[in-house]
């Protein structure tokens, strides 16, 4: 297992759009946990501008699907997203941990 980041770069309307949508972006993040795939995810605070989503698993494949199927990007609330391999070695959830 390894962990991924799934980097979102938000439209700059994406407040004032994200009503109408984050019911259905909530439920499929939560059915992304409930599934053992998405561990954290939330946006960025002052400003809004991005968002990141951690997730697990044996390649960047669900965190790539879950961006190209989710209501944000499908609807341009989502600019641009990327997935980036994230080694963890310090912390109770940390999947390469280096030991004193």
């Amino acid at each position: 297992m390894k962990h991924f980041l799934l980097f979102y770069d938000l439209a700059e309307d994406y407040l004032s759009r994200r009503a109408a949508l984050r019911g259905v972006h909530l439920e499929k993040a939560r059915d992304a946990q409930a599934r053992g795939e998405l561990v954290l995810a939330g946006a960025f605070a002052d400003p809004a501008d991005g968002a990141v989503l951690l997730f697990k698993g044996d390649s960047p494949a669900t965190a790539e699907a879950f961006a190209a199927t989710d209501p944000y990007v499908l609807n341009g609330l989502v600019k641009k997203w990327r997935v980036r391999e994230w080694t963890t070695v310090v912390g109770d959830g940390a999947l390469a941990p280096v030991k004193p």
